[in-house]
């Protein structure tokens, strides 16, 4: 009896010297990509997502005046200089009133004429780069409502 509760005493003891080995394990693993543009020439904003969303102009009560709006992309082309233009007159409407728009890229207004924004030297580099957008002050000022607009913008990649 003596020999079977060593034996047994040996088995149980293994167990518990053995139990710290056998501790459990959780794994995760998850993916990971990146996308790298390989185009030769873009226009992209560096921030995702706020293309596909209304912007908001605020307006400021202290001085009853509308806000900008300031976004940056990133431009580059590795073949040229780069061109922007508007594809119609920005504005914004409520009923009957209307206030256009001011559309400034790299600093450089813009209309419905394309106007080179980039040098071919710095478009080779590419640049993050700001767009603005900022009300012009209607003659008899600023009316009440709610006002609705798009702004079409179009880039051309210029040879060299």
């Amino acid at each position: 009896m003596f020999k079977q509760l060593t034996v047994w005493a040996g088995l149980v003891a293994t167990l518990f010297i053995g139990a710290p080995v056998q501790a459990f394990q959780e794994r995760q693993s998850f993916d990971v990509s990146v996308t790298i543009p390989i185009h030769e020439a873009y226009v992209l904003p560096s921030e995702p997502d706020w293309m596909a969303q209304d912007q908001l102009l605020a307006w400021d009560l202290a001085t009853s005046r509308l806000g900008r709006l300031r976004k940056n992309f990133d431009v580059k082309n590795l073949n040229g200089g780069v061109a922007a233009r508007l594809g119609d007159v920005p504005y914004l409407l409520s009923g009957r009133d209307r206030i256009d728009l001011r559309v400034l890229f790299n600093r450089v207004p813009l209309t419905l004429d394309s106007t080179q924004i980039l040098s071919a030297d710095e478009a080779g580099m590419g640049r993050r780069v700001e767009l603005e957008i900022a009300p012009i002050e209607p003659q008899g000022g600023y009316q009440g409502g709610s006002y609705y607009g798009t702004v079409h913008l179009m880039f051309d990649f210029l040879a060299p």
